[in-house]
This record gives C-alpha cells, sequence and structure tokens, in this order.
C-alpha cells in the first residue's frame, strides 16, 4: 500500500511527465502558429477554404463562423473533462501524474480548442474586420471577440502550469476551489462572453457592410447553445455540491444556483430575445444528463448531480413580457429567481441532490440566495443591454453595485468560524464479508452496477462497519446542515446522510468501508462551522501522514474538516501564502478589467450599427476572410 502511495505524488508532477506534456503543448502549437501565420502570409489555404464553407452556411464572416463552431464545443468537451476528473479524484484520490489521469487530456483538447478558436478569429481577417477590432501589428486588426477568446483560453491554460507550481509550493489543494484550479474553471467560462463579443462584432460589420444576416438555422442554435453553454459555464462553481463533498458553507450551494441564473438567464433573455432563457435552461439540463450519465453509469465513477433551473428561466420569460424597461427586466427577474426559482431549486435538491438543502439553511439560504439572484441579474442584464444592438440603456449603475454586492456576499460566506466544541462517542460494529457488505466496499478495479447516495457504483471487497454515534452535548447535530459519513478516494464514494435514533444518538444506514485506502469521516456542519471526525484514514508516506486505525469503540471531538479533507497541503510561510494568492487575484482582475472593456467597447459599436443578425434587402457579397 505504501508503495502505491508513494507512487501518486503529493507535491506536484513528476519532472519527466512536466517535460513531457510541455514538449506536447508546443508541438500542437507550432501547427496552430503554422495554420494561424501561414493563412496571413497566404502560404497555407487550408483556413482560407474552410473559412468559405463556414461563412456560406452560417452567413457569419469567417472569423467570426468558424470560433462560434468550434468553441461551444470544445466548451463542451473541457466541461465533461472536468467533471470527469473530479469524479477520479472523489473516488481513487490523487493519481500517478498528469499523463496517468485520462480525463486531463479531454480537459486539455477542450481548452485548447478554446484558445484556437481565438487565435485563429485573430489570424482569418486579412482586413479591418470592424471599427473596435484591435491592431496587433502593421497590417493586422483582429476581431475584440477573437482577442477576448483568446485572452479566456490563455487565462485557463496558464492554470495548468501554475497548478503544479501550486502544489509544489503547498501541496495538493484537493478541492475544487483552488486558486489555480478557479482559473482554469473560470477562464473557461468568460469565453462564452468573449464569442457573445465577437458575434455581435459580426452583427454589426454584416448590417454595416450591407451584407445578409446570419442565416435561420445558425441563429436558433446560437441562441439556445450561447447562453446555454455559458449557464454551464457558470454552474461549474458548484461542483462540489453536485458530487455531494462541498468544502465550504451550504449556504454557498443555494448563493451559486442563483447567481448563474441571475447571470445566465437575464442575460440571455434581454440580448437574444423570447425563449433565450428557457432555451438556455433547455440546454443546460441536455448536456448535464448526458455528462452525468457518460461519467456515472457508464465510466463507473460517482455521478454529478446538477441543478434544474427551469422554473427560473420560465419566470425570466414570462416577466419579459409583462416588464419593457431593461432595469425593469433584470429586478423583476432577480425577485422571481430568487423566490418561485429558490423554492422550485431547493424542493429539487430532495429529488435528485446528493445533500438536500434542509430547513435548517433557513433563512440565511433563502435571504443570501435571494440577494444574489437580485446581484445576478443586474450583472446579467447589464451584459445583455451591453451586447444588444438596439439603444438598449447600459444598466451600468445597477449592474456595477451589482457586481461588488457578489463578491461582498462571496466573501462573508468564506467568513471562517469555529469548531462548536462538539464530541463524539463513536461505536463501530464491524460486518463481515456480507452482502451488506459487498454492497459499500468499492475497491478500484472492479465495479458493480449498483449506486449510492452520491452516485458511486460499490463492489466489494473491503471490510466495513455499522457507525453509531452519540453526540455530546445532544444538541450538537441538532439542525445541523449536513451530518454525514463521507467515505472516498478508496475506489468510489459513499455519502451517507446519518439516521437519528434517538436523543444526540445517530446511526448509518449502511456499512461504510474502513480499510485499504479509503478515508472515512463524520462530517458535521452545524451553524457556519465546518467540522469532522476521522473514523478511518491510511498512512501515506508520501505526504508523510500517519494512519487513523477505525477502532470498536472510540470519543473524539470534532475538529476543522480542512485537516482531514486536505491533509496533503502543506505548511508554508505566511508571506508565502500572501504572495500566491495576490499573484492569482492580479492575473484575475487584469482578465476581468479586460473582458468589461470588451462588452464596453463593442456595445459602443453595436448601438452605432443596424440592428445585428438583421437581414436586409441588398445582395449577399462576398465577405473577406
Amino acid at each position: 500500500m505504501f508503495a502505491l502511495l508513494a507512487a501518486k505524488p503529493a507535491g506536484g508532477a513528476a519532472l519527466d511527465q512536466v517535460a513531457i506534456a510541455s514538449g506536447a503543448a508546443l508541438l500542437v502549437t507550432a501547427v496552430l502558429l503554422w495554420l494561424g501565420l501561414g493563412h496571413r502570409s497566404g502560404r497555407v489555404r487550408v483556413l482560407a477554404r474552410v473559412g468559405r464553407f463556414s461563412r456560406r452556411v452560417s452567413g457569419l464572416p469567417a472569423w467570426a463562423a468558424i470560433p462560434a463552431g468550434l468553441i461551444v464545443v470544445s466548451l463542451v468537451t473541457a466541461l465533461f473533462g472536468m467533471l470527469w476528473d473530479i469524479s477520479l479524484h472523489i473516488a481513487q484520490g490523487r493519481d500517478n501524474g498528469p499523463l496517468a489521469n485520462p480525463a486531463h487530456y479531454v480537459i486539455l483538447a477542450g481548452l485548447f480548442g478554446v484558445f484556437s478558436s481565438g487565435f485563429l478569429s485573430m489570424c482569418l481577417p486579412l482586413q479591418k474586420p470592424s471599427s473596435v477590432s484591435v491592431r496587433l501589428a502593421p497590417g493586422w486588426d483582429a476581431p475584440l471577440g477573437g482577442v477576448l477568446i483568446a485572452a479566456a483560453g490563455a487565462f485557463s491554460l496558464v492554470g495548468f502550469p501554475l497548478d503544479d507550481v501550486w502544489h509544489r509550493l503547498f501541496g495538493q489543494d484537493v478541492t475544487l476551489w483552488g486558486p489555480t484550479h478557479l482559473m482554469l474553471i473560470g477562464g473557461a467560462a468568460m469565453a462564452l462572453v468573449g464569442l457573445a463579443v465577437l458575434l455581435a462584432e459580426a452583427g454589426a460589420a454584416n448590417a454595416a457592410a450591407g451584407r445578409r444576416g446570419e442565416l435561420p438555422w445558425a441563429r436558433f442554435m446560437r441562441r439556445i447553445s450561447l447562453p446555454g453553454a455559458f449557464l454551464l459555464g457558470l454552474s461549474t462553481f458548484q461542483a462540489e455540491f453536485d458530487f455531494g463533498v462541498p468544502q465550504f458553507r451550504m449556504v454557498f450551494a443555494p448563493m451559486l444556483v442563483m447567481l448563474a441564473a441571475g447571470v445566465a438567464l437575464v442575460a440571455a433573455r434581454v440580448w437574444l430575445g423570447p425563449g433565450a432563457a428557457l432555451g438556455a435552461a433547455l440546454f443546460f439540463l441536455v448536456m448535464r444528463g448526458l455528462m452525468a450519465l457518460a461519467v456515472g453509469p457508464v465510466l463507473g465513477e460517482p455521478t454529478p448531480h446538477f441543478p434544474l433551473y427551469l422554473v427560473s428561466a420560465s419566470a425570466v420569460e414570462l416577466v419579459a413580457l409583462r416588464v419593457r424597461r431593461p432595469l425593469g427586466v433584470a429586478l423583476a427577474s432577480g425577485v422571481a429567481i430568487g423566490t418561485v426559482g429558490l423554492a422550485a431549486e431547493w424542493g429539487w435538491s430532495h429529488v435528485w441532490m446528493p445533500l438536500p438543502w434542509p430547513s435548517a439553511l433557513a433563512p440565511s439560504g433563502a435571504l443570501l440566495g435571494f440577494a444574489m439572484a437580485i446581484a445576478g441579474a443586474c450583472v446579467g442584464g447589464w451584459l445583455g443591454a451591453r451586447l444588444s444592438a438596439d439603444r438598449t440603456p447600459s444598466l451600468r449603475h445597477a449592474g456595477v453595485p451589482a457586481a461588488f454586492a457578489i463578491l461582498a456576499l462571496v466573501g462573508y460566506g468564506l467568513l471562517p468560524s469555529g469548531s462548536q466544541g462538539v464530541r463524539a462517542t463513536v461505536t463501530i460494529t464491524r460486518a463481515a464479508d456480507t452482502a451488506a457488505a459487498r454492497a459499500t466496499a468499492t475497491p478500484s478495479p472492479a465495479r458493480s452496477a449498483a449506486t449510492d447516495h452520491a452516485g458511486s457504483p460499490p463492489t466489494a471487497v473491503a471490510p466495513a462497519g455499522t457507525v453509531v454515534v452519540r453526540v455530546d452535548p445532544r444538541s450538537g447535530a441538532d439542525d445541523a446542515l449536513w451530518f454525514t459519513a463521507t467515505a472516498w478516494q478508496g475506489g468510489g464514494l459513499v455519502v451517507d446522510r446519518l439516521q437519528r435514533i434517538g436523543p444526540g444518538v445517530y446511526r448509518t444506514t449502511r456499512p461504510l468501508p474502513l480499510t485499504g485506502d479509503w478515508k472515512t469521516m463524520l462530517r458535521l456542519h452545524p451553524g457556519n462551522a465546518l467540522t469532522a471526525l476521522p473514523l478511518y484514514l491510511p498512512a501515506d508516506e508520501a505526504i508523510p501522514v500517519a494512519g487513523v486505525p477505525a477502532r470498536p469503540s472510540v470519543n473524539r471531538a470534532f475538529g476543522p474538516e480542512q485537516k482531514l479533507l486536505q491533509r496533503e497541503r502543506k505548511a508554508a510561510a505566511s508571506w508565502l501564502w500572501a504572495a500566491a494568492y495576490g499573484v492569482v487575484l492580479a492575473i484575475a482582475l487584469a482578465f476581468l478589467v479586460a473582458l468589461a472593456w470588451g462588452v464596453h467597447r463593442v456595445s459602443i459599436l453595436t448601438r452605432d450599427s443596424s440592428p445585428q443578425f438583421a437581414r436586409v434587402s441588398r445582395p449577399a457579397e462576398p465577405v473577406a476572410t
């Protein structure tokens, strides 16, 4: 076992794997440069031929048509890879290196596709594409949207080497919300804003030149896939809750769902008109449903769950039918999402999510979710109004304060708290190699078709035990936001919500794995505290840490759960943590400022042009690539 653990690096990838990955990245980049720069010099005709075909079938200039077709596919690919990667780490723990994880290849392919979309858009036009284009060099004017997409792709891709540096400095941060992980997710999601800018730019260019607009089939697909992909991207921040192993307060679950709904659905409706919000929600459900099916039953890993969004989308559509002014649409939609939509998601969590939202989450979850819905809707209204071709008010005075409100709400959710002083006497009754044990333990190679509460596919080998917990004080787990027995990284995932059998006494509903590579613990979330108590932890020489054996009876205090969930983290000087976070934050802020500048810049163009994507009576003219 120690040899296996030692093979799994806990502080960055092996140098030979770094060298191989870097060499492969350089090779793919060289091919991309050959295509793009060869097109501009006239020596390579591949992009010219593809560009003529794409503008003929879509009605858009090639510098917008090719990225529009490539980027959504790339983002869906990257999201599937990310969900698969998270599921693998939840089930198996650390991998043996970046090249040993098949999901990494899928993520890299998707993110490189995003970057390629922007780079090709920058290379395709041989003349100035629009009045807001960006001068890269004498004789080279690139579409503004293409520059933003390339920046988003580069922002995500830079997260990979920075992630390895982060692990070398601080060890593994076994959470989706690690700074470099958020770079990977955020850059991919924000690439959709760049695509929206690019399409607005293309529509204005068509209208200014008197060319026909986007063809009906392409317009229909865009109205569904673009905002739907944006909703997919914004929903990735909730992934820990989707799997049932969140490492942050439960209040973030409604907050993040409301934020994604407010921004994506309102932006879609304000920009793209009737049906766009509902189409986005349906696209989201189809894509996430297929991914859940692929990751869970097909690939045999823990299944990612997902929010509903349909009720929120319907509410936005109904509001927009009654309210005409954009600010009114944003505010009324925020209210509808934060009330009716929130109530629907609350109910949906009891139908599908691995950790239902309990009554103890009210009123904080309801109030903060409502506030996040309003703030998200105002940001979404600003984004949609900026992209709109008519003279819709910019909503800047609502969008900017709303953005700061979102930051404040997230900051409040991250406030630290104490351990609440709860202890527990734990009694473990060992289960033999019985049918119950076989239905619980999940070794790595063999998987069965059965599933547990979190959708992981269990089999049988590892010894297991039923756990009875007596909490001290007896009220220590009353009104807890979650009280679960969680076992992971031993070949699967078990999230068992404890059953109350008496005052202060709880029992697992199934035997838990208590040997091998499993990490099995009790997790208690009373009030604002996130606490845990170990039941069984393996020794790990790579970190190094000693193991915690499973004893028949033990009395322990619940402590900060981060020490158990992120055992691989290294201690480091406070100034080093501050410097590392400062660097990542500076890069992120620079990227977000550039994105906001691009949205503002294209709004000036679209407001000074005819309605984008509208057909005109003039005959179609050739479109220069």
